[in-house]
């Protein structure tokens, strides 16, 4: 399946207990210019565009921020820990130099 700009694709386990820490894996689909490359053909430098804020909420509760420069590598991969403590969203939040964004929700429910 073609990955598209954009897309944040999220993996977290598929059982846990209530109270349990999880791994959480979240990658951006962005191609994370820096503004410094040149375009082979033109010889033209490639404005910078790159992900420049991604936010982290657990139901209402913001769990985290992330502000990057252009220093952060092509589709990057966010890995972080999570107690799951009750059954809520999972919502992941970006925003790029040029004023683009993206959202992804998933459901954390421990059994």
């Amino acid at each position: 399946m073609p990955r598209k700009f954009g897309e944040i694709q999220i993996r977290a386990p598929r059982r846990y207990g209530k109270g349990e820490i999880i791994q959480i894996k979240a990658r951006i689909i962005h191609p994370m210019e820096t503004g410094f490359r040149k375009d082979k053909t033109t010889q033209q430098v490639i404005p910078a565009h790159y992900i420049n804020e991604v936010k982290v909420f657990y139901g209402d509760d913001l769990l985290t921020t992330f502000d990057w420069t252009y220093a952060v590598s092509r589709d990057p991969l966010l890995t972080f820990y999570l107690r799951a403590d009750r059954t809520a969203p999972l919502k992941i939040v970006w925003r790029d130099n040029k004023g683009k964004g993206g959202e992804k929700i998933i459901p954390i429910a421990p059994q």
